[in-house]
């Protein structure tokens, strides 16, 4: 009856001191966290943290979220606790300037219609159903109202940039003014938007890109012939420059001398620009340059050159009917390793997604501060930009590439004193003239142009008639990023994408990347052998007017015998180096499977019987 008492009393003090460790743990720890995620996806960025700090007037949110989405779909359950957990990270940041109502708009009711008011998108769960709303209104004490429709699981590790982009851009008054000097149709055609597909809603819309950038700046075109640029833009993003007249070379050199800020990207190539409408063909002139800019400022790019990489190569459909695969296009692949994770603007990007880019190096003699932002691997090589720009073979390419060990800068970030590139002002010239830029610059060169197109960074998809551009790539955060970094607002650097939540199997990569280079040329070589010998065989079968050849000597039809077991013992090689192509990726993952589900159950296992081995000796050891 004693020991009964006893435990009943331990049971009793033990819940009153769970009950007493967690109410002072509710005083004094509340709000505090710790993230013990590999990539912290649960810590406000820096550039966050400056924007809540900075803010100087109040601003109020409100998150419309139904209740009834979450208990329908776990996965939109899920995401909401996130998205509420990271609000309420904002409110505590802000020092009481935000001000947080999470509604559940009820069916019918004026929560309901004030979501509605909003432009937040209602969808319905099941067909003919009440609609369910997740999204968030923001105003400030100027009524400037900015949104977000839905909240998307898929945008997740955007949360904190779309968030922090919405406060920001209701606590700043005004926006840094960008230039933007391209023959690209990066605000949308008309004409083929009114042309376009019923099953392709983006054709001809403004590239996400350029949509982006107009919701944290303002932006101005800048025409291709200008004889100045404008003193109230801030920063001149020059996008596939093509044939700039010298006047216009003038303005943006002078640009930059007077303290201008410059973000040019060039390229060997650019897909956006379409082929000929009346020929069909592709434009005569692809590349784009500024030759004599970069010659003066101590920067090396040559538009006929472009990078392969066999790391983050795309996979992409090469060959005809029954013979097309898929293989590695060397022109196309993702940086991940290579992001300059030192620089502000790059340092929490985790994919940039490139289209045959060329490179860029410091001149031997300048003295200019290179900083690379974007690097490729050394499983690189330059390819002739003339294998690129007018129907590439993917196949061949990948067959003759041979990677040389070598890192190229893709995008560098580039400061110093930089001398003019003329002598004197051009005739006509209304700007004056200086030689010399009067402080330190600070641009932005990218070896690439299609990077900004919205296929290689974005998916676009119908989301109850709205059509919605969901990145794969942090392209455009990346552009986005480097222009605030430039507009010398140092809070934008806070409007960026979290860590991505996929590791990929970099070992499985490795390897499979090997094994193509290892056995493609083998493939091409017997595909090329098999196409001739069934050349061959056609040859005998028909006369020489493209008839049947009925009549066939007996040498012939040996020599067809031939043939045939030539063809069956081709593909059989084929298909043994297909085989060799998967096997030994095959082979590892099932390892790696048989780790992962074995190794936590076997270690636990092991760790029970030493403890029972251990309490055993030890009552073996007791007195009797």
């Amino acid at each position: 009856m004693k020991k009964l008492f006893v435990s009943a009393l331990g049971m009793i003090g033990a819940a009153l001191l769970f009950v007493g460790v967690n109410m002072i743990a509710d005083r004094t720890l509340a709000g505090r966290h710790a993230d013990l995620t590999a990539q912290q996806l649960y810590t406000l960025a820096p550039g966050t943290k400056s924007v809540l700090a900075g803010l100087s007037e109040p601003i109020t949110l409100r998150l419309y979220y139904s209740a009834r989405l979450g208990a329908a779909i776990p996965q939109y359950g899920a995401h909401a606790d996130r998205v509420r957990d990271m609000l309420r990270q904002f409110v505590e940041l802000s020092g009481g300037r935000i001000h947080l109502d999470i509604i559940d708009p009820e069916p019918f009711s004026d929560a309901e219609d004030r979501a509605t008011g909003y432009g937040l998108q209602g969808v319905p769960l099941e067909q003919g159903s009440e609609r369910v709303f997740f999204g968030l209104q923001g105003n400030n004490l100027l009524d400037d109202e900015r949104t977000i429709p839905f909240f998307q699981p898929e945008r997740e590790r955007f949360l904190e940039y779309d968030l922090t982009r919405l406060v920001y851009e209701l606590s700043s008054p005004t926006r840094p003014v960008v230039g933007i000097l391209t023959p690209l149709k990066m605000d949308g055609d008309p004409q083929q938007m009114m042309m376009r597909a019923p099953g392709n809603p983006s054709a001809g819309a403004p590239w996400t890109a350029m949509l982006n950038l107009r919701t944290s700046f303002a932006v101005r075109p800048v025409a291709a012939d200008a004889a100045t640029i404008d003193p109230d833009i801030q920063v001149l993003l020059v996008v596939h420059p093509q044939n700039l007249p010298a006047a216009t070379l003038y303005a943006i050199d002078q640009f930059v001398m007077r303290g201008g800020r410059l973000m040019a990207m060039v390229g060997p190539t650019n897909e956006a620009l379409g082929a000929d409408p009346q020929t069909g063909a592709p434009p005569a002139v692809q590349a784009s340059d500024l030759d004599r800019l970069f010659k003066a400022w101590g920067i090396v790019y040559d538009p006929d050159q472009v990078v392969g990489d066999l790391t983050g190569a795309w996979k992409v459909r090469a060959g005809a009917g029954s013979r097309a695969q898929a293989v590695d296009y060397v022109a196309y692949f993702s940086v991940r390793d290579g992001i300059n994770h030192d620089d502000p603007a790059t340092a929490d990007l985790s994919e940039i997604t490139l289209a045959a880019p060329g490179f860029l190096a410091k001149a031997p003699a300048s003295d200019i501060v290179f900083t690379p932002l974007l690097t490729s691997s050394d499983h690189s090589a330059l390819i002739p930009a003339s294998a690129i720009r007018t129907n590439p073979d993917p196949a061949a390419l990948l067959a003759g590439f041979r990677p040389d060990g070598q890192r190229r800068v893709l995008a560098a970030r580039i400061g110093g004193r930089l001398q003019s590139a003329f002598d004197k002002a051009p005739e006509g010239a209304t700007t004056p003239f200086l030689a010399r830029s009067e402080k330190p610059a600070n641009l932005v060169v990218i070896a690439d142009t299609d990077m900004l197109s919205d296929r290689f960074w974005t998916r676009t998809q119908d989301f109850f008639g709205t059509p919605t551009a969901t990145p794969f790539a942090d392209n455009g955060t990346f552009v986005t990023n480097l222009v605030g970094t430039l507009a010398g607002g140092d809070a934008l650097i806070g409007l960026r994408s979290r860590g991505g939540v996929s590791r990929p199997f970099a070992r499985v990569e490795a390897m499979q990347r090997d094994a193509e280079a290892r056995y493609r040329q083998t493939e091409t070589a017997l595909s090329t052998h098999l196409d001739d010998t069934t050349k061959e065989l056609d040859q005998f079968r028909t006369g020489r007017d493209g008839t049947t050849n009925a009549a066939l000597n007996e040498a012939q039809r040996e020599a067809i015998d031939g043939l045939k077991r030539d063809i069956v013992e081709t593909r059989g090689k084929l298909r043994s180096v297909q085989l060799e192509l998967r096997r030994d990726i095959a082979t590892l993952q099932t390892r790696l499977r048989l780790f992962d589900i074995a190794l936590v159950p076997g270690l636990m296992l092991v760790l029970a019987i030493v403890m029972g081995v251990l309490r055993r000796a030890r009552r073996s050891r007791r007195p009797a």
